[in-house]
């Protein structure tokens, strides 16, 4: 077994993101990975309006889960969702999707479809550059206040600008429809409350909840581990 991880929007250092959990489960000889996202600017280009966006994230998804044949959990979150129901569309290895905070698009649909039409409080949008962010002022009691002070000291350096194309770029494919999907439902999350999860939940073929914030990957591993572990 293997774990791939995919994190959200606006961050980089996906490996960071991730470390706690990951460290876990290798404990428990369970390898993981978690590929850069060019869209966040983690393949050399800048993030901007003409520059990578939801294909090339799929794309290097794809081909981490392509890397490897032993049976695959891909751990999801937050935006990762989006870039996940493609990538993981006809991979033979996959055998489960973990979506943490996160979002099961049908073919057609984008991120931009689950929201309202209005950039979300916590975001900087930039549209001369074609870039969005995290406003680092809001990053902690938004989206970590359960962490501990190491990860909420470290977390800032870890953000990142990423191309507004990613927003209305569609799906193509809807890999929880041929995979096993559990939906991982944090019930502190202060960034995409409890209830849109629950509603983006409905698609899945089950649903956990923890009393975690955004990251529960980073406040929660082991809970974490132990629920990957389970899959």
């Amino acid at each position: 077994m293997r774990v791939v991880f995919v994190h959200g929007a606006c961050v980089r250092d996906g490996s960071w993101w991730w470390h706690r959990t990951a460290d876990l489960l290798r404990e428990r000889g369970v390898p993981s990975v978690a590929p850069a996202l060019p869209s966040c600017g983690e393949a050399g280009q800048a993030a901007a309006s003409d520059g990578p966006g939801l294909p090339e994230d799929v794309a290097a998804v794809r081909r981490a889960l392509l890397a490897g044949d032993e049976p695959t959990v891909v751990v999801a979150h937050s935006y990762g969702g989006i870039v996940t129901a493609e990538a993981a569309a006809g991979v033979d290895s996959v055998r489960h999707l973990l979506l943490v905070s996160s979002y099961l698009p049908e073919v057609g649909q984008s991120l931009s479809d689950f929201g309202d039409g209005s950039p979300a409080p916590f975001l900087d949008v930039d549209p001369d550059g074609g870039t969005f962010g995290v406003r680092p002022e809001l990053l902690v009691d938004t989206f970590l206040q359960d962490c501990d002070p190491e990860v909420r000291s470290q977390a800032p350096g870890h953000l990142a600008r990423q191309s507004v194309r990613v927003t209305g770029q569609r799906v193509r494919a809807a890999a929880w429809r041929q995979v096993a999907s559990t939906y991982l439902v944090c019930g502190e999350d202060r960034g995409t409350p409890r209830h849109l999860q629950h509603e983006f939940a409905r698609r899945a073929g089950a649903v956990v909840e923890l009393d975690t914030g955004h990251h529960p990957f980073l406040s929660r591993p082991a809970a974490v581990r132990d629920l990957v572990l389970s899959l």
